[in-house]
């Protein structure tokens, strides 16, 4: 774990008692001023007063003005381009609703009486004894006190007439003794403002000493449960004050330790019983053929030579079949501990391949499977490579083709070819195929296209990892392209003995 440089214990409760102090009074005085002055700006830009000062966030009668004449400009369009509107109550509504949120409202008078009041001060009467007569008043501005209330307020008027030819007028009204939204937001914010630095600043530090001692501490503690409860999927980050700082990251590396081997544990332990499974299995099947021919030629089924000599035939195959597997159970046990006993020679490999041809032709021949050779490699090709090994990683590919072969007349072609440095030896066989799904998966150890157990082409699940590991062994690599209902091509690649000529070895020496 990388280290970090951590504070003092000592050293952050100092700094967190200092902060508690300067920054609050700091923040303060800034967003007093911020607020006061965007307070300002925002009342001559929404009410279009020009050099707007300090005394505008308190004297509210010129920014009322103001606001009314916007709001009776709109009154005047809506009168003059659809005046039928001011005799509907839900457009009147409408605009009353608008109005109320600037603490305004209409009124509509037809004749001798209200036809629409949109106050919650006034009644219909105050309206009727204080409101302007028709004509009195049109688009003219003024301040009247009702005698019936000591509201002071400001009234706007317009005239003009019903669809029935009746004298209209519609009123706007606006208290004059109301604080300004943008006045009541200002106060607000800026006690609010003054709290939350408060509570912010001694939380801030609060969380930082918490989270430098306590938070470290509770994550050991939630730690020590989960490893008490075998779980070791977690991380412990030392974030916190120095001293409890190195116990995390020592706790941290101890964790990732128990995981590995937990992990390995888990692995090693499901790959044998994956084995032991599949050996079991498959070793079941052929123990059982064996035992019913066995008793057939115990109880004389078996009653012609011809009948007897095919009997011992399919033991004999079948007690191969049981030696191939406990074979390939003692391999993997090398291979699982890295005790493969290679002997690495030259091989030449025309000669090579030949014989491992001639020998498999037997084998396939008599399971109606034609093989054929192809090389197209130079007569002198050499490559370095355990002779066995390499057996074993022809045999088990074919093994493989002969397991899934699905066609009636099945054939197995075997190339070898130059790839410059390497060559490149090609095993193709047109049996069912491989899903794409499954091509990147069928080297992996206990890996099988066919996962049920129930299947009846048997194998241990590790003959293709088998392949993998000896020629990685060997330097070189193995891979596999295949097309469903086709077939499949197992190809892998060795690297080329070369002799190195002495003049060039000489060199190097002096080198």
């Amino acid at each position: 774990m990388k280290q970090k440089k951590c504070m003092k214990l000592k050293t952050r409760i100092v700094v967190a008692f200092l902060a508690i102090i300067i920054i609050p009074f700091l923040l303060t005085a800034v967003v007093l001023c911020w607020f006061a002055n965007s307070k300002i700006r925002a009342l001559g830009e929404e009410y279009g007063i020009k050099e707007p000062t300090y005394e505008s966030l308190y004297n509210s009668s010129l920014a009322i003005s103001k606001r009314m004449d916007a709001q009776f400009a709109k009154l005047q369009t809506m009168a003059e381009e659809n005046p039928d509107q001011l005799e509907d109550n839900s457009c009147l509504n409408r605009l009353n609703a608008e109005l109320t949120e600037d603490d305004s409202c209409i009124a509509v008078r037809k004749e001798d009486r209200i036809y629409y009041n949109g106050s919650t001060v006034f009644t219909d009467e105050q309206l009727l004894q204080t409101l302007p007569a028709y004509g009195e008043g049109s688009a003219v501005s003024g301040s009247r006190s009702y005698i019936e209330t000591e509201a002071q307020v400001l009234v706007k008027q317009m005239d003009f007439r019903f669809r029935d030819g009746s004298d209209g007028s519609i009123f706007l009204i606006s208290q004059l003794n109301q604080i300004l939204p943008e006045t009541q937001d200002w106060l607000f914010d800026t006690v609010v403002a003054i709290l939350l630095i408060l509570v912010l600043t001694s939380l801030a530090m609060s969380l930082w000493i918490y989270r430098g001692v306590v938070s470290p501490l509770n994550q050991l503690k939630k730690a020590t449960q989960n490893i008490k409860e075998g779980n070791l999927d977690f991380t412990v980050e030392g974030n916190g004050v120095k001293e409890v700082n190195d116990l995390c990251e020592d706790f941290e590396e101890m964790r990732k330790r128990l995981k590995e081997s937990a992990e390995e544990k888990v692995e090693f332990d499901r790959d044998n019983k994956e084995l032991i499974s599949n050996i079991s299995h498959d070793l079941k099947t052929p123990i059982t053929a064996v035992k019913g021919y066995v008793e057939g030629l115990m109880d004389g089924v078996a009653d012609t030579p011809e009948k007897v000599d095919r009997y011992i035939h399919t033991i004999y195959n079948k007690a191969n079949e049981m030696d191939r597997l406990i074979n390939e159970l003692t391999f993997y046990s090398k291979i699982d501990t890295n005790r493969i006993p290679y002997t690495f020679a030259k091989i030449h490999v025309a000669d090579y391949f030949e014989d491992c041809v001639e020998e498999l032709s037997y084998e396939l021949k008599a399971q109606g499977i034609d093989l054929t050779y192809f090389n197209y490699l130079d007569e002198d090709v050499l490559v370095i490579a355990d002779a066995e090994q390499l057996k074993r990683v022809i045999n088990n590919i074919v093994s493989n083709s002969i397991k899934y072969m699905n066609k009636e007349k099945g054939v197995i072609n075997i190339r070898l070819k130059d790839a410059g440095d390497f060559i490149q030896v090609e095993i193709e066989d047109n049996g069912k195929g491989i899903a794409q799904k499954d091509l990147p998966k069928i080297f992996d150890r206990f890996y099988r296209t066919d996962a049920s157990r129930n299947s009846t082409k048997g194998g241990s699940g590790i003959g293709l990892s088998i392949v993998r590991k000896i020629l990685e062994d060997h330097g070189g690599k193995v891979w596999a392209t295949s097309k469903e209902g086709v077939g499949t091509v197992m190809c892998f690649v060795l690297r080329k003995y070369q002799e190195v000529p002495a003049n060039e070895q000489n060199t190097d020496r002096r080198g």
